[in-house]
């Protein structure tokens, strides 16, 4: 029927271009309908399990055993598919086991007695659990998240368990041999790698990977090993990158950022980069200066293993690498003017006699005037010092291996937003006005707002890392990664100032204030809500924006769900920093087929605990709205670009059969 309504069908130079093109890959009918068969197959699978997570903030601990639990869906569906048969108690051994497999066997092996049948027993389990995650894959995908030295047994076992039994003396045989020959431990955790990907298809990072934990990089080592992720870019994200791209503002910031909460093990363990010029240089020139200011925050563990020489060191770094922030912000400022923030350069405001400031009109008295780097003539300028000091550190930052791998795939795998299965997500905000509308922006030379602010914002940010060194575009992309960081109203930002000049000098905490963009009264609104959906081109029932940036304050009985249900936010404090305020340590959510899901999470006691004693983060599972009917691949945005491949390989088809192009059939 097929061939009868097309074979007189005449094609365009162009359409006959492309399906020359396509016949190189498919040289015959049998290879163009052989993959239209395994295409529509995929289409009418169930869609996969999206998984989403934000502000991790380098807690690499509570970070990987939420991603190695799926926020609770591995756990969840080993229930389903072993609550009849298994306790709960075996249920947790085996979700642990699945979570940390090298850890947990080398664990059993210590104080295992017959360790030959518990390898037969949990090789049993996991291939069984493993065929029933894999409904919802082809045998294609699943065998391409297989680590390759073990796919041939893992596929020959998931192909052998079957309800009938009707191998089993084959299936039986395998498992004695992988045992017999000391096989097991290995299989065990190729097994596991395979359920963890089949439980989860792709993972979103709704940003803010860096800052305030003790190892960010450890995140990104994580995620580099995910098989299928998406980042959208966090302010603190943008701080890293455009350190790592070359800015000596962002090293400066990271820096100041990074000595003030003590967390400098991803500085220098994790990407290796020396902070002896700066000690060098601040125990030199900041030796007779009032550092009062300019305390370390130690949490309670830490505080005993530090004398108080090396508080005073700290607090000489974190002075000394401030005011050199201070005067590069001022100079970013100065330079360009069309960032629209000339209110926030400060230093040429301060009167050094009578120890203030004026800020808008307003002087305020200054708890610190000791600068003994700041010259009042000439406030912004750097000493020959200072210079050469930030210098070093950024070189150090550029040259640092892991550190531009890790920045290379931020900038791979990113972007301020994406558009994704009728979902929008982004870290910050939308920038709005006062009465409602979008804010238009007249920074790059076009007033410009909403999404295509955003499409320009990103592309300017790009320029950071992939233009030429010394080149002045690189140069705008660096001020402009500044911007994104801490510019008034920046869409990862979303707010009118940051007042880090206030909190460190002036006692009068009003000043402190950073109000923040009209977007977050907003949108608790359903219909700006869709209005913003809109604009990114999503309209339906089931579109949602997902969100990230500002934490949950559960305690005040805030909801994570806003907007009628057309927002999530799912920030609520994976930092431990951010614990005490919203009362709670983060917000999940999974999407599937069935539903939107969303988990609050209880703080994580830590890797040992969840080794030896299976503890797992408690935490709170609530669908808050269901899908019409089960969701399959041919709904999705993968659908959609499959079911165009299929359209271009029926056109071939019939190019074939009515012989524009001919069969390349090999001799």
């Amino acid at each position: 029927m097929l061939y009868a309504m097309h074979a007189k069908r005449t094609f365009t130079s162009e359409q006959l271009h492309y399906l020359r093109v396509l016949s190189k890959q498919y040289p015959t009918v049998q290879e163009a309908g052989t993959e239209i068969i395994r295409l529509r197959s995929i289409l009418n699978l169930p869609k996969g399990t999206e998984h989403f997570m934000s502000d991790i903030h380098g807690e690499h601990e509570a970070f990987l055993h939420i991603l190695n639990s799926g926020s609770g869906e591995t756990k969840e569906k080993l229930t389903e598919c072993f609550g009849l048969t298994m306790g709960q108690s075996e249920i947790n051994d085996l979700a642990t086991l699945i979570y940390y497999p090298k850890a947990k066997l080398a664990l059993i092996a210590d104080t295992g007695d017959d360790l030959d049948e518990w390898y037969r027993i949990t090789l049993h389990q996991l291939i069984q659990f493993a065929r029933f995650v894999s409904g919802k894959h082809t045998r294609t995908v699943v065998r391409s998240y297989m680590p390759a030295g073990y796919r041939e047994i893992i596929d020959e076992l998931m192909y052998l368990c079957d309800e009938t039994g009707a191998r089993q003396g084959q299936y039986d045989s395998i498992i004695d041999t992988i045992v017999q020959i000391g096989q097991a431990p290995d299989v065990i955790q190729a097994i596991c790698v395979v359920i963890k990907s089949l439980t989860v298809d792709h993972l979103h990072i709704v940003g803010d990977i860096f800052d305030r934990g003790p190892r960010a990089d450890i995140v990104m080592d994580s995620l580099m090993g995910v098989h299928s992720v998406d980042i959208q870019w966090g302010n603190h994200d943008v701080l890293w990158m455009g350190a790592a791209s070359g800015s000596r503002t962002l090293v400066a910031t990271v820096l100041s950022n990074s000595i003030r909460y003590n967390n400098l093990d991803v500085i220098e363990t994790g990407y290796g980069i020396s902070l002896r010029p700066l000690s060098v240089f601040a125990n030199e020139v900041y030796k007779n200066c009032d550092t009062s200011r300019f305390h370390v925050k130690l949490n309670n563990d830490d505080a005993d293993q530090y004398t108080e020489k090396d508080k005073l060191l700290s607090a000489r770094m974190y002075k000394a690498i401030t005011m050199i922030l201070f005067k590069l912000e001022g100079q970013k400022l100065i330079r360009r003017p069309e960032f629209g923030m000339a209110d926030r350069l400060l230093l040429d405001h301060i009167n050094y006699e009578n120890k203030t400031i004026n800020i808008g009109g307003t002087v305020y008295p200054l708890e610190d005037c000791d600068f003994p780097t700041v010259d009042p003539a000439d406030p912004y300028t750097l000493t020959p010092e200072e210079n050469q000091v930030i210098d070093q550190l950024t070189d150090s930052f550029r040259h640092s291996e892991k550190l531009q791998r890790h920045v290379r795939f931020l900038y791979s795998k990113g972007g301020l937003y994406k558009v994704h299965n009728g979902n929008l997500l982004f870290h910050g905000c939308i920038p709005m006005t006062e009465d409602g509308k979008l804010l238009t922006f007249d920074i790059g030379g076009k007033r410009r707002s909403g999404r295509e602010f955003l499409d320009f914002a990103e592309r300017v940010a790009r320029k950071a890392c992939y233009d030429k060194w010394g080149s002045p575009e690189r140069q705008y992309g660096l001020d402009f990664l500044w911007w994104l960081w801490a510019g008034r109203n920046s869409p990862i930002f979303g707010r009118d100032r940051m007042t880090t000049f206030e909190r460190r000098f002036i006692k009068d905490e009003s000043t402190w204030t950073e109000p923040k963009n009209a977007y977050y009264t907003y949108y608790q609104d359903s219909t700006v809500c869709e209005m913003l959906l809109r604009e990114f081109g999503l309209r339906g029932p089931h579109c949602h924006i997902i969100n990230g940036h500002v934490p949950v304050k559960v305690r005040k009985g805030e909801s994570p769900v806003k907007g009628g249900g057309r927002l999530i936010v799912i920030d609520g404090g994976f930092s431990k920093a951010y614990q005490p305020t919203s009362g709670i340590a983060g917000y999940t959510l999974i999407f599937n087929s069935r539903h939107f899901r969303i988990v609050s999470h209880q703080p994580f006691t830590g890797k040992y605990n969840a080794i030896h004693k299976n503890d797992d983060i408690e935490n709170d599972s609530v669908v808050f709205e269901k899908l019409d009917s089960r969701m399959k691949v041919a709904e999705t945005d993968e659908g959609r670009e499959l079911q165009e491949r299929v359209d271009d390989l029926l056109l071939l088809l019939n190019a074939y059969r009515s012989g524009a192009i001919i069969e390349q059939h090999k001799s």
